[in-house]
């Protein structure tokens, strides 16, 4: 048996990929059959809702002290000028019949004591030549370094306490020499102070530090990510060069500009240092390989997310889609013979605008064949979501979401580009119009009265023909591939980190449930690195708009046209979805990383 530490932002309720990673590992059988106690460690943010944590032991700010390490707890805060919160929060899996209580330590550092924290900072600097007087003025940073030394106090002082079983059975007896291992988990940038903590004191000979093994979770790597996003030539151009730079035994910082102006950069770049790493995706160990030198014959653990598997009938299925093709048809004035979707978050890494490219050649062809479709996009700016009554306004007043206007309660930021794509693109077309919804929710208390009063979220999910996410940057991509179990065509881009546990889920079978876009394929190879980063949005725009030609006739190969095809598309994506599921991962990847942090865990 095992402690888990998980260092990250989303201790306390799911914000985003992590959260969602936190509640996939969690709430398997197989994590609680290995996992002895698990804690959550993250900053307390100031006004942060509480709401979601079971029970709260220790808050001295609100006058909660009912720990019997109430004043180990206290000391740790009058020493670094910190406020600690010490509680439970309650994972549950429903469909598993899944409960689990984690312990949570959050730390306010926003008045911490400055002495300790340059002291610790000198200690980064001393061990690991990180330069933190560099990375000060970003918050971010600074807020991750202050919580790393009380948060490592009161994990230890807490590591004395008897342990907790799962829900309903009583605390474990245990001798002293028979204390289990313990799992520092940095989840991204966020946790490396925390585990560099650990190893510091590893070195200074610690006996508790000494059991402790550190490991780097990397749901992406935080220095690809910008130098993708931000040339024009994306993915197409990123991925050519990294390929040809690696075969000549090049490094990220022999190529681009010197990335250590990033803090997040600084963090991760000493990630080898731990005992081990995991990586979301096939091509995250890549960019882990391109990183620096140490990283290059790094034993790397893959350790991909998991995606959810629904059983499914085709009378769900079905229901599912008529609620949809009502709603289509009540905002467009036809009902369509297949419906699209995009779930997605409104960033440029997720490649909205190859959605419109391939439907422009898709729309030529159903209108040949007589058919038609209606793409919904689901994503907004917004992540809280626009007021219930403030869309019902709108929806009244000028016909949202068909029609849209610039300005709050409607259109704001990248919401205004994507709307203007998505208006061009329905001027022109015959056969399939978008429907770009710019909401959170997908009902009609939240979506308006033109949505059926029966429809929820999971008709969106249940109900799509083909679900799309031809990303740019995608370590993983759970959402493009959520809704596979239901019968969904999923279409990626080959850089989505999904595609590596799809191909091996089916055995690199080609599977009419998947499409996979390759947008970084070059018919002619380059002649060296200096053209390939010559690539920008005309040579991008030349090879997407060939690419996905191809995938636009590909999907229309594997549209159903008949129940029955419906059917066999539920009965095989159910079977991947399984074989992609986090009792999987768990089991074949997460557990197995684990043992191998014991058994090559560094000497320092």
């Amino acid at each position: 048996m095992s402690i888990v530490a998980h260092v990250t932002h989303e201790a306390i309720q799911k914000m985003g990929g992590i959260g969602a990673v936190l509640e996939g590992l969690l709430t398997t059988h197989t994590y609680q059959q290995a996992i002895e106690r698990t804690f959550l460690i993250g900053p307390l943010f100031p006004g942060a809702e509480l709401s979601g944590l079971e029970t709260v032991f220790y808050h001295a700010a609100e006058g909660i002290t009912e720990t019997p390490h109430a004043d180990a707890l206290s000391g740790i805060e009058q020493t670094y000028g910190v406020a600690i919160l010490y509680g439970q929060r309650r994972f549950v899996n429903e469909n598993q019949n899944i409960t689990l209580l984690t312990d949570v330590i959050l730390v306010d550092v926003s008045n911490s004591n400055e002495q300790p924290t340059a002291h610790f900072k000198w200690e980064l600097y001393e061990h690991f030549h990180i330069e933190s007087s560099r990375y000060e003025s970003d918050w971010e940073f600074e807020e991750y370094v202050r919580l790393a030394e009380p948060a490592y106090d009161a994990l230890r002082v807490l590591l004395t306490q008897e342990p907790q079983r799962p829900v309903g059975r009583g605390p474990v007896p245990r001798e002293p020499q028979h204390l289990p291992n313990v799992f520092i988990i940095s989840h991204e940038f966020m946790g490396m102070p925390f585990a560099l903590k650990t190893l510091i004191e590893r070195r200074k000979g610690d006996e508790g530090a000494a059991r402790m093994r550190t490991i780097f979770y990397a749901h992406e790597v935080a220095t690809i990510r910008p130098i993708v996003e931000g040339h024009p030539g994306h993915d197409v151009r990123f991925y050519n060069v990294m390929k040809h730079a690696m075969s000549q035994g090049k490094s990220v910082r022999d190529v681009f500009d010197d990335a250590f102006w990033y803090f997040k950069h600084a963090l991760i770049d000493k990630a080898h240092l731990c005992d081990a790493i995991f990586a979301v995706g096939d091509l995250v160990v890549d960019e882990l390989r391109f990183l620096a030198k140490p990283f290059e014959d790094y034993p790397i653990n893959l350790v991909y997310n998991g995606i959810p598997a629904f059983e499914v009938n085709l009378t769900e299925k079905l229901a599912s889609k008529a609620r949809l093709q009502t709603y289509a048809e009540t905002l467009l004035d036809y009902r369509p013979d297949y419906v699209f979707t995009h779930v997605t978050r409104l960033v440029k890494s997720k490649g909205l605008w190859r959605d419109l490219q391939v439907l422009t050649h898709l729309d030529s062809l159903l209108a040949s064949n007589d058919k038609t479709a209606v793409l919904f996009i689901l994503s907004t700016e917004i992540a809280t979501g626009r007021p219930d009554e403030a869309i019902h306004q709108i929806e009244k007043e000028y016909g949202w979401p068909v029609h849209h206007k610039i300005g709050y309660p409607d259109l704001v930021g990248a919401e205004i580009e994507l709307n203007n794509g998505v208006s061009a693109f329905n001027l022109h077309s015959q056969a399939i119009k978008v429907v770009f919804v710019n909401q959170f929710g997908w009902s009609q208390s939240t979506c308006g009265n033109r949505m059926p009063a029966e429809m929820e979220f999971m008709d969106i999910r249940k109900g799509s023909d083909a679900e799309f996410g031809q990303s740019i940057y995608e370590p993983f991509g759970i959402a493009q591939v959520e809704p596979l179990s239901f019968g969904a065509i999923c279409v990626v881009s080959n850089v989505c980190g999904c595609c590596g546990f799809i191909r091996r889920a089916t055995g690199e079978r080609d599977v009419p449930n998947i499409v996979i876009a390759d947008y970084t394929h070059l018919g002619i190879p380059p002649d060296s690195i200096e053209t390939i980063l010559q690539f920008g949005l005309s040579e991008r725009n030349e090879i997407e708009a060939e690419n996905s030609r191809d995938i636009a006739a590909k999907l229309l190969g594997r549209l159903p046209r008949k129940p029955r095809d419906v059917e066999d598309m539920i009965q095989e994506g159910y079977e991947i979805a399984s074989r992609m599921s986090w009792e999987v991962v768990v089991k074949d990847y997460f557990l197995p990383g684990l043992q191998r942090a014991l058994s090559t865990a560094h000497v320092l």
